[in-house]
């Protein structure tokens, strides 16, 4: 994630790792053969589609066909050519979503339906599991109601949502009333986008389509110049030694680029004017047209919408966040809490061995609009194993070159002992599934066109009316997705992606102890010439001079041909065996310094205690402290006769354990010895008292260095 909170969509294959997201689309110009974006172009496509071939001279990285004429992209990772399918990369880019989400919550955490199914194999592949494939347009207009004061209650209020992203360009119109939100139509141009007015003609006689980097670098040109001229009326184009070394310079200006833009700004009118169209309303019904899209930011785009409904559109969405916030708020609302009701976008049709099996229009059996989960019963005469067919009733509704086959169910195992007779097979389906079936009362008569026909009319009250006896039995039912990721498909694709995460995994190990080793030479190199110097000989510092900066040689120049973990770990350990006796004489010389001054404390406090004493016990404790400050005295003045880069003849733990000695010596001292007060008078302490002064002995000795000293208390009859 960026700083402005955006995740690009992007992956980038290297020698040894993957990057994705801001990191990928940094290595876009570096290393655009193998770096992979707008992969939401390719799912669910075909090789062959004509608008697919138009937009493979956009891409920089190698596009082949699959053995089943979907896409493949070509990209070298880990020394060899790998071909990816734009679902597993899809997948690596939700692999790499959950991996932000984790680090956050800090715990482990224009489509069709063979478009939906590829994003659900994706997310299966990154190991996950979709609650809700939910659309983008959708998620906004969910986003945009749910924070919504202002809505009417008298009546629906209706908002044109207009997304003009990178490459393409969705609008979609919504319905908003008190706690309720309906989609009404939806329309797209999948071909426009903000790229396209990205694109001029160079007028210096280099064609920047031969040379892949150059025609990054100039799509990126033109992309910064369409932002400068959303709020200037001019702005600059400089491009340093773009291709055969020559520099392009120029300006242009508002008016001319969106005279040069103008048929593009006709051409998103197109899908506005079909949403209206298709869901009946009038442009004087229209609340508010709310912008989404970077492209969006054109003013031209911004006065031609303006035209068409007659209002100025809206920006109070935020348009980098607003699909991921609908979605969460989706994914909120499949709590108890929130209902809802939703509806299909499409018409879908049913056919039984390529034979309609509806006799409404172009077999349509859950016709567009239609609520779901829907559920129909379908009455069909057979003897045998037979096939159903779910497939887009109206081809009109599907991008171009979209195949309208959606699923296809064998039904096999049918005979139950009649014979040649035929039996009656009553089948329950819902919109996305076929949830039951059963074979139901016989038939001595052959099927006829019109017994292929569904009955889709309270089949189960006029069976009962009849008398009739139901026979439940269990058929063998098996799904073919037109287009779909097979079980084993998905399961290789797993793994793979598993793999491909572990070699990531691995190479960020292997970064972080490059770093930390690389740190710990520049660390180093500092400290040797300065806390360091005198604790360490002139030899020892050439010495550690020269392995320093081998090292770093080695860093920078050198690759390892098997490069790990373990030949970092080896090299820090080499430089830290040189390294840590120099370190240790620093550090136990500033602990030694410490620990003497500790002692030295402690020797202070017990002779101005021990003014208060008895005379016999206060001359043992002054004793104590002349013999413990000789002892630290002789110690200091041979540690002081050595220079500092030689090993100490006085540790720090030394002088501790003294102190240690010392103060458990003179507490003896004090609690063996009777007391007198100022005329004599012998104080003998009695058990209770003495009991008293033993716990809280015990609690001084177990105290830390730094705890607060603990008055000794006396409790007298």
């Amino acid at each position: 994630m960026n700083r402005n909170r955006e995740t690009p969509a992007v992956v980038s294959f290297f020698e040894k790792q993957r990057f994705m997201g801001s990191e990928g689309a940094a290595s876009l110009t570096m290393n655009p053969k193998s770096t992979v974006s707008q992969v939401k172009r390719f799912i669910g496509r075909k090789f062959k589609e004509v608008e697919f071939q138009n937009d493979l001279k956009l891409f920089p990285f190698e596009i082949v066909e699959g053995h089943d004429g979907g896409i493949l992209i070509k990209v070298q990772y880990l020394g060899e050519i790998h071909e990816f399918s734009p679902v597993q990369i899809l997948g690596m880019l939700f692999s790499h979503l959950k991996q932000i989400a984790e680090k956050s919550l800090e715990m482990p955490i224009s489509d069709c339906d063979l478009q939906r199914r590829a994003y659900l194999d994706a997310a299966a592949i990154a190991g996950l599991r979709p609650l809700r494939l939910l659309h983008d347009c959708t998620a906004t207009a969910l986003g945009y109601g749910i924070y919504k004061n202002d809505i009417s209650d008298a009546g629906p209020t209706y908002v044109v949502f207009v997304d003009i992203g990178h490459c393409d360009t969705q609008v979609c119109l919504a319905s908003f009333e008190s706690g309720q939100m309906k989609i009404l139509s939806h329309a797209f141009d999948r071909n426009l986008g903000g790229r396209d007015f990205d694109e001029f003609k160079e007028k210096d006689g280099i064609d920047v389509c031969t040379n892949m980097k150059a025609s990054i670098r100039l799509r990126a040109s033109c992309e910064k110049l369409k932002k400068v001229l959303s709020a200037n009326a001019e702005a600059p184009l400089n491009i340093e030694c773009l291709m055969d070394e020559k520099d392009v310079r120029g300006f242009i200006k508002r008016e001319e680029f969106e005279k040069l833009s103008s048929g593009l700004v006709e051409s998103i009118s197109v899908p506005c004017q079909k949403v209206l169209a298709n869901s009946g309303l009038t442009v004087e019904k229209i609340h508010s047209v709310e912008l989404v899209g970077s492209g969006s930011r054109i003013p031209a785009i911004s006065r031609m919408l303006a035209s068409l409904f007659k209002r100025e559109p809206s920006r109070r969405i935020n348009a980098s966040e607003c699909v991921a916030r609908g979605c969460a708020i989706q994914c909120a609302m499949l709590s108890p809490i929130f209902r809802g009701s939703r509806f299909f976008p499409f018409s879908i049709g049913f056919s039984s061995d390529k034979v309609p099996i509806c006799i409404l229009p172009n077999s349509t059996l859950f016709p567009k609009g239609q609520a779901f989960p829907s559920l129909k019963i379908l009455a069909l005469h057979r003897n045998n194993m037979f096939q159903m067919e779910a497939f887009y009733a109206d081809p009109n509704e599907l991008p171009f070159d979209i195949a309208s086959q959606i699923s296809n169910w064998a039904f096999s195992s049918l005979s139950i002992g009649n014979g040649d007779k035929l039996s009656k097979l009553r089948m329950v389906l819902r919109i996305t599934d076929v949830s039951s079936e059963n074979l139901v009362a016989k038939s001595d008569h052959s099927p006829s066109a019109e017994q292929n026909v569904a009955e889709v009319t309270n089949f189960a009250q006029m069976e009962l009316g009849k008398g009739r006896i139901f026979k439940r039995l269990e058929i063998p039912v098996s799904e073919e997705v037109y287009g779909g990721m097979t079980k084993a498909e998905l399961s290789e694709a797993e793994k793979i992606e598993l793999w491909l995460a572990q070699q990531d995994l691995k190479m960020e190990r292997i970064k972080d102890k490059k770093n930390a080793l690389e740190s710990y030479v520049y660390e180093i190199r500092d400290k040797i010439f300065s806390k360091y110097e005198s604790f360490a000989t002139e030899s020892d510092r050439d010495e550690i001079s020269i392995n320093l900066q081998k090292t770093e040689e080695w860093l920078y120049e050198d690759e390892p041909d098997d490069e790990s973990e373990n030949i970092y770990n080896q090299k820090l350990e080499d430089l830290r065996k040189l390294i840590d006796p120099i370190e240790i004489r620093y550090k136990e010389d500033e602990a030694r310094e410490k620990a003497r001054k500790d002692l030295l404390s402690c020797i202070a406090d017990y002779r101005m205690n021990a003014r208060s004493l008895a005379a016999s016990e206060r001359d043992a404790v002054i004793d104590e402290c002349n013999k413990a400050e000789k002892w630290l005295q002789e110690k200091i003045q041979q540690q002081d006769s050595l220079p500092k880069n030689v090993d100490p003849v006085l540790w720090s733990s030394e002088i501790k354990r003294k102190a240690e000695g010392f103060d458990a010596t003179c507490k003896y001292i004090t609690k063996s010895f009777p007391r007198t007060d100022d005329s004599g008078h012998i104080d003998k302490p009695d058990d209770r008292e003495l009991r008293l002064m033993l716990f809280y002995d015990v609690v001084l000795c177990h105290q830390p260095p730094t705890a607060e000293k603990t008055t000794r208390i006396f409790i007298l009859n």
